[in-house]
């Protein structure tokens, strides 16, 4: 099959081939959580995008929960590491790969929503590496395995959430069952990121849990995708904002009306360092 792009991070940030794949997914399945929405009520998600050795079983147990309620025609993915100045990116053509089969845009969707908004149009062999939204694809095509997706980079502005709305409402349009994902890790603490309000240790570490990712995780159950933008501008509790508030906002429009944490945890619960990372697992529900 020609037009594909490749699978940058496997077998680093996860494992490179079906059979590692399938062994790492039974495992997260053997210590499943259980899903907080009623049966086939999930409509959309939050994930974080770290290797799959400290966040994998979060973002598994998100889309999970969200192949309850059936295969959809869609996945709308927002991502990217990007600032208020950053353009748009997407994706209007082609396949992404994975370990276990290639995903398919969905070409009538993205170019639909590319004729409304700048973007930066990004091909399968002119882009930039991301593991922000690259790390959730191999779950996606598991769960989901004739799902077309429309991968798409925004920044923490309020254009963001019009963007998700209309993507929302272009995909219900063309009679597409539609799920979204929002891809976001949380408070980058430590030395190696040049965060350090609280020093280092423990106490660090707790107000990181407790307090700086806590208001952020909080604005996302509220489902205030505009608030989670500019807390995260504010005091650095969220890396990729712009992607979990157009996420939220999209959720909204398809029906969400619920939304509820799946698992919280940071890199330091897993290894512990002076420099650390939290993540989070939200889901929506109609």
């Amino acid at each position: 099959m020609k037009d594909i792009r490749r699978s940058d991070f496997a077998g680093s940030w996860y494992p490179g081939n079906k059979r590692d794949i399938e062994r790492t997914i039974e495992e997260f399945s053997n210590a499943a959580l259980p899903c907080p929405c009623e049966e086939g009520r999930a409509v959309g998600g939050i994930v974080p995008h770290a290797g799959w050795y400290f966040s994998g079983n979060i973002a598994f147990n998100v889309i999970k929960c969200l192949a309850l309620a059936g295969e959809p025609d869609t996945c709308l993915i927002f991502g990217r590491h990007l600032h208020q100045g950053s353009s748009n990116y997407i994706m209007k053509h082609g396949h992404w790969d994975t370990p276990l089969g290639s995903l398919k845009i969905d070409t009538d969707c993205a170019a639909e929503l590319e004729k409304e908004f700048p973007f930066s149009v990004e091909t399968t062999s002119i882009y930039e590496a991301d593991n922000t939204i690259e790390l959730q694809l191999p779950f996606i095509k598991y769960f989901f395995p004739t799902v077309s997706i429309v991968p798409i980079g925004v920044p923490p502005k309020p254009e963001s959430l019009d963007i998700a709305n209309r993507a929302i409402q272009i995909s219900k349009g063309m009679g597409r069952k539609t799920i979204v994902l929002g891809s976001t890790d949380l408070t980058h603490y430590g030395l190696n990121y040049g965060y350090t309000p609280k020093g280092t240790g423990e106490n660090a570490v707790e107000w990181v849990k407790n307090v700086n990712d806590k208001r952020v995780v909080d604005l996302m159950l509220e489902m205030d995708g505009m608030g989670v933008m500019t807390e995260s501008l504010k005091n650095q509790n969220a890396c990729c904002s712009g992607a979990a508030g157009a996420a939220i906002e999209a959720a909204k429009q398809i029906g969400a009306t619920k939304a509820y944490k799946i698992e919280y945890t940071t890199s330091y619960d897993i290894r512990p360092d002076n420099s650390f990372v939290g993540y989070v697992g939200v889901v929506f529900c109609i």
